[in-house]
């Protein structure tokens, strides 16, 4: 799942690359020369971009869906028509504003990420440690890990069998570990709760 997600940047950082060089061309009166560009990387083009629509959709079936990836995808689909018209009708307006769209694409999926590492529930009705882990739980690991900690979705580790002593566990919930991200909202005492319902998955 990792080599996915690393997939996917690269393919987007290229994607992003060509249609920037080609605006840059476009704006600058460089007609002959973003022609002879758009033929000779005509076919590199074509499977980055492939590339990076199949990468993107494996990332979202294995993924939390929330309104920001779906906004995401809207801007992304949006892009590539805009930017198919603009670069061959010469629109600086329409390539512009396909740039616009991929850029805000990367951004939203950066505040998504950032979003997914803030776990929002309030514990304060738990009666005990197991309640309340549950309940963090529940919020934002059962998506990807499952109700008993197998499920393994977007490369989550099978809780129960880990091998990893309580601190490792608190440390990779704490700061993350590629693709998961890290929940430094935690307190302390929400972290040792999580942790000790998580322990109950082994048996």
């Amino acid at each position: 799942m990792h080599n996915i997600v690393l997939a996917h940047r690269i393919l987007v950082s290229l994607f992003l690359l060509q249609y920037v060089v080609k605006l840059v061309m476009l704006v600058t009166g460089k007609k002959e020369q973003l022609a002879s560009y758009t033929k000779s990387t005509r076919i590199v083009e074509m499977l980055v971009s492939v590339g990076f629509l199949i990468t993107g959709i494996y990332l979202l079936i294995y993924t939390e869906v929330t309104t920001l990836m779906i906004v995401k995808i809207i801007c992304v689909f949006a892009a590539i028509p805009l930017a198919v018209v603009g670069f061959k009708k010469g629109n600086k307006a329409l390539a512009a504003l396909s740039v616009v769209l991929i850029l805000a694409a990367y951004g939203l999926a950066e505040v998504n990420k950032k979003q997914l590492g803030q776990i929002k529930v309030d514990t304060s009705s738990a009666t005990d440690e197991i309640e309340k882990g549950k309940m963090l739980y529940q919020a934002s690991c059962i998506g990807c890990h499952g109700a008993d900690g197998k499920l393994g979705l977007s490369g989550a580790k099978d809780l129960s069998i880990t091998t990893l002593t309580i601190d490792e566990q608190k440390a990779i919930i704490k700061n993350g570990k590629s693709p998961m991200p890290g929940y430094k909202d935690l307190t302390d005492d929400q972290l040792n709760a999580l942790v000790g319902y998580i322990g109950g998955f082994r048996k």
